[in-house]
């Protein structure tokens, strides 16, 4: 299996080539995602910044995810991973969004199960999604969550040339 470091050298290569960008919108996570990212040589071409809304009035005031979504959806949803992504790259000016959101553990939250996490890219052209269910304690869980966020980026920025989440 490919390391958290590499998926983030390979990101940082691609965007690199294409004179990219790329901002990141975490709950779970904590920042592990954009620490991951700017942990690679030549991050600062790269990545523009990330924003860290652990709560969810944070994923509104700070990021701009509209309440009713929140509201009708919850904050562990494919729907607010969507726009958080969405969010990532329009209030970090970055050509690529990445966001995720999900329940860590123990416990659940939201009356999903711990594992529950939802990532999500918005690009150019799209917003992809993808719904996970990651077994494991909290460090495994968000390490997961960090693996499977930056694929689907290397599978939206490079499609055929990226690893597949297969974990």
């Amino acid at each position: 299996m490919i390391s958290l470091p590499s998926y983030a050298r390979q990101v940082l290569t691609m965007l690199a080539g294409t004179h990219q960008s790329v901002g990141t919108a975490e709950s779970l996570t904590g920042g592990l995602l954009c620490a991951t990212l700017v942990a690679a040589p030549g991050a600062s071409s790269v990545v523009r910044g990330g924003i860290v809304a652990y709560a969810g009035d944070l994923k509104v005031d700070l990021l701009g995810v509209p309440a009713d979504v929140i509201a009708q959806h919850g904050t562990v949803a494919a729907a607010t991973a969507r726009v958080m992504a969405s969010q990532a790259r329009s209030v970090l000016g970055a050509d690529w969004g990445v966001a995720a959101t999900g329940v860590a553990g123990p416990d659940g939250s939201e009356g999903q199960p711990a594992g529950t996490v939802h990532v999500a890219v918005a690009g150019p052209q799209q917003v992809v999604n993808q719904i996970l269910d990651l077994p494991g304690d909290r460090d495994a869980v968000r390490a997961g969550t960090v693996r499977a966020a930056l694929v689907l980026l290397l599978n939206e920025i490079g499609p055929g040339d990226a690893p597949r989440y297969a974990d």
